[in-house]
């Protein structure tokens, strides 16, 4: 009989690490995960360029708080978007780069993703500064 706790695979390698250490690990894959994003991902490099454009702006443009965290936080959730599109993208690309139905479902799911996370920051910037 199976222990309650396993699972019928393995664990990765990676894992187990805890406290300082596992927090260094992440930070350290967080940075080449951004690397990777920034070297190989067109649309995450014009998205970047667009948040370091807007969020002076945003800054310059809004004095009250709320309104800043709210305008600043739409342009990093694209980025999140994309880099998760990203993450898809590159899974699918690893299990097959055949044509497949699900493998167009799942990119095209991500792109929508970061489409509706492009329009919530058209949406809540024009909604700040014009309303």
């Amino acid at each position: 009989m199976k222990d309650s706790n396993s699972s019928s695979h393995e664990e990765s390698p990676f894992k187990g690490k805890t406290g300082l250490r596992r927090l260094i690990n992440a930070m350290g894959y967080s940075y080449e995960g951004f690397k990777a994003a920034f070297k190989h991902e067109d649309a995450f490099r014009q998205e970047v360029f667009l948040a370091i454009l807007l969020i002076p702006l945003a800054l310059y443009l809004e004095q009250d708080a709320v309104p800043r965290v709210i305008m600043i936080g739409s342009l990093f959730l694209v980025l999140i978007a994309e880099l998760l599109n990203s993450a898809v993208e590159a899974v699918v690309d690893r299990v097959s780069i055949e044509r497949h139905a699900l493998a167009k479902r799942a990119k095209d799911i991500g792109s929508a993703a970061v489409f509706v996370a492009l329009t919530n920051v058209v949406v809540i910037w024009g909604l700040i500064l014009f309303a």
